[in-house]
């Protein structure tokens, strides 16, 4: 019987449900109230085990039913099926009726002219398909099975486990999974995927990756589009160590990658900062009979410029031309940019103008490049012609555009055509951002007229407009520089308690201030409130606090981190890694690299190595030998680096034995390297 606290419960459980939904729930709570959660309960989040844990849904009361999985129907048993009703019926008019049921009784009542099994599964299947609401679904499945007394049917189950999943009811589809096996049927690839897909969509990928493990454990094959989206939705969220696990699963189950799951890779290791894992996988493309394309070229440019790797990038580009690789506008556009970088502007300008004879036409990306490439190299004419030719030639132009050339007059020492600037882009449409008015008042405060600067401050805030970093950073270092510190320490203390910025805001610009305690006190406050979203609040704290020697914080702030269900990158694993052993944790510290390990997380060499130093600090030589080993077999660690950093570990340890040993394996591996025989 249903209980009011069972159906309390059950609002609480499902908040995701809509008002329909809702109002229907103490009505087939009777069906849900049935079943429970099978032993999923610990890769569930923590939130969803309370509440299973906290009372019992979806249970069956066994009453009649045996504890044993329950047989298919006998052969005899389906003969009873032959004559089926399906064309006879109106599947509109029977859902409509359905759709005006309020609780299971209704429903069976509905139901009741066909519970000799006239209806063929096929048509039942059909009818739970169209069914929109989820409680419905299930009190038409337990019809099907308690009432009708149809064999148990795996794409009965899958649909409507694919509507409990579409209202986020994630202890009803562990019940419903636990369900199907006790009934005898063996979940497909269909079932896995729907599971694994709608728990990771919704950032459960701790969840998702359980039954991905699961699927792998039934020797349920998954397929090459299930992987490439699980991975495709981690990199969106920015969970690149789960991603690369993705991958690694994937090449372990002997699926071959394809180009669009090469490229994303791509984009995921660089992002994780593990550029030459990225750059190795243009390698392995073609080992495997997968052409790098364009695409592939242009994502591991824009992250060696992202990162500032222009020399990386020109080799790149070059291996691209070797290899026939068409350019695109993107290419182009990012070449330009690292011809600059590289103090090249020539070159910067030969690949711009030689762009419509390939067939590529310049956009606004190109001219804008070029144009800051005229600035930082102080070809002064060339930018104003540029600019004034993209005028002429009713080339769009942009903010970016303007700031550029109002950072170019900067140079210049021109704050009066700087501000005119600003005077034509408001004329033309084009509204000035933060980054325009920060120039602006970076360029007064050089030309020596800081009252201007900060009379447009304060016009600024009072007028509403957000203040954003960049801004308040360049106010802060004007008032430093003119020796007016109090206004600088002013503005620092206003971000502990941010009212026309973003917490997040306040946090970074805070934290690269150095300003440790004004910093945490707004994080701390963020973080009990919900406020802090982005990951990279977490690392620019976590980079303060290392900065400064707060191990302690460094810790706690990580702590956070995973509580919220983000995980680390290369960088912050490496900073936790070396907290953990200026606090002698140094079981966390293992702990985190065998469980980022284990999660396929490919670490740079510098992670590895600071492993082995802690391990050294901690006198733990066996583990320094076992992972020396290991990584020694790793073809893509640096083994020079590796055995320099193994021997000056024994050598502070004075176990000089072995730290002659280490060099003498070394040497000698050098010289059969160059041993012509």
């Amino acid at each position: 019987m249903c209980t009011v606290s069972g159906s309390i419960f059950l609002l609480l459980c499902c908040p995701s449900s809509s008002s329909s939904s809702i109002s229907l729930v103490c009505c087939y709570s009777n069906t849900i109230a049935k079943r429970r959660v099978g032993n999923g309960i610990s890769h569930l989040s923590a939130a969803t085990a309370t509440c299973a844990m906290a009372k019992d849904v979806w249970s069956r009361t066994c009453g009649s039913s045996s504890s044993s999985p329950i047989p298919r129907e006998s052969g005899s048993r389906r003969q009873q099926q032959g004559t089926c009703l399906d064309r006879s019926v109106d599947m509109e008019e029977l859902l409509a009726a359905i759709g005006e049921t309020q609780n299971e009784d209704e429903l069976y009542a509905v139901m009741s002219p066909y519970s000799g099994r006239q209806l063929s599964m096929r048509f039942m299947v059909s009818l739970l398909s169209r069914e929109p609401d989820w409680q419905r679904t299930l009190a038409l499945l337990d019809w099907i099975n308690e009432k009708a007394l149809y064999s148990p049917s795996l794409f009965a189950y899958n649909v409507v486990l694919r509507n409990v999943l579409r209202a986020k009811q994630w202890l009803l589809a562990h019940g419903l999974f636990d369900e199907m096996r006790h009934k005898g049927l063996s979940p497909d690839r269909y079932t896995y995927s729907t599971l694994i897909t709608s728990f990771a969509k919704h950032g459960l990928f701790d969840s998702s990756l359980f039954w991905l493990q699961q699927m792998e454990q039934d020797n349920v094959s998954g397929d090459l589009v299930l992987y490439s989206n699980l991975i495709d939705l981690a990199r969106k969220l920015c969970d690149y160590s789960k991603a690369i696990s993705i991958f690694t699963r994937l090449k372990a189950s002997t699926i071959t990658p394809d180009l669009i799951a090469y490229n994303s890779m791509i984009n995921v290791f660089g992002k994780a900062k593990l550029f030459r894992e990225a750059r190795l996988l243009l390698q392995e493309m073609a080992d495997n009979g997968v052409q790098p394309d364009t695409v592939s070229y242009s994502t591991l440019l824009a992250i060696y410029v992202d990162n500032q790797k222009f020399v990386e990038a020109l080799s790149l580009f070059s291996q691209m031309n070797e290899s026939k690789c068409p350019l695109d506008l993107t290419t182009c556009n990012i070449m330009i940019d690292v011809y600059g970088q590289l103090h090249m502007p020539k070159e910067a300008d030969r690949l711009f103008w030689s762009m419509r004879k390939m067939g590529i036409q310049p956009n606004v990306v190109s001219y804008n490049t070029l144009l800051r490439v005229y600035g930082e190299a102080e070809l002064f004419g060339e930018a104003i012609h540029l600019f004034r030719l993209m005028q002429s030639k009713d080339v769009p132009q942009n903010v970016v555009t303007y700031n550029t050339m109002i950072h170019i007059y900067g140079k210049t020492l021109e704050h009066e055509k700087a501000t005119n600037l600003v005077q034509e882009m408001k004329k033309r449409g084009i509204e000035p951002n933060a980054i325009t008015y920060s120039t602006i008042i970076s360029i007064w405060e050089k030309a020596g007229k800081l009252d201007r600067a900060a009379i447009l401050f304060q016009k600024l805030r009072s007028s509403g407009v957000r203040i954003d970093e960049v801004l308040y950073q360049t106010m802060i270092v004007a008032y430093e520089r003119a020796g007016l510190v109090a206004h600088a320490k002013r503005l620092l203390h206003e971000l502990k308690r941010p009212d026309n910025i973003p917490r997040e805001t306040a946090i970074a610009i805070l934290a690269r201030a150095g300003r440790i305690e004004e910093a945490t006190w707004v994080f701390r406050q963020a973080f009990d409130t919900g406020e802090v979203k982005d990951i990279s609040v977490f690392g620019c704290m976590i980079n303060l606090f290392s900065k400064n020697k707060k191990y302690s914080n460094v810790v706690e702030v990580f702590e956070k981190m995973r509580q919220v269900g983000y995980f680390p990158d290369s960088d912050v694993i490496a900073l936790v890694l070396n907290a953990f052993g200026k606090l002698r944790e140094f079981d966390k510290a293992d702990a985190l690299y065998r469980q980022m390990h284990q999660e396929g997380c490919v670490f740079p060499d510098e992670v590895h190595f600071q492993m082995l130093s802690l391990y050294g600090a901690r006198k733990d030589f066996m583990m320094v030998e076992s992972l020396f080993e290991k990584l020694d077999s790793n073809p893509n660690v640096n083994k020079k680096e590796l055995h320099l950093v193994v021997a000056s570990i024994f050598e502070r340890a004075d176990r000089l034995n072995d730290a002659s040993r280490v060099m003498n394996r070394m040497n000698q591996r050098a010289i059969r390297s160059h041993d012509p025989t």
